[in-house]
């Protein structure tokens, strides 16, 4: 089921719901029916080159050579 963001005209209220697409929402805040569905931000892509290469970095400095390949672990 996907999560969907609405915004309650009864108590004004932003909510998220996890809900399928033939439910009908109910407000959770004041049980209200009127829901208007709001636009859903896209999530940033999670690999960056400077997040992989700053964990890396800290995997290293810890320690921790799992999420470097074989070819990068220092032998």
């Amino acid at each position: 089921m996907p999560l969907y963001s609405f915004h309650c005209a009864k108590c004004d209220a932003d909510i998220e719901l996890l809900i399928g697409s033939s439910e009908t929402p109910v407000c959770p805040t004041c049980g209200g029916k009127k829901l208007q569905r709001l636009m859903s931000r896209t999530a940033p892509e999670g690999k960056s080159p400077g997040l992989m290469k700053s964990a890396r970095a800290q995997a290293a400095r810890e320690g921790h050579l799992s999420n470097f390949s074989r070819a990068e672990r220092r032998r």
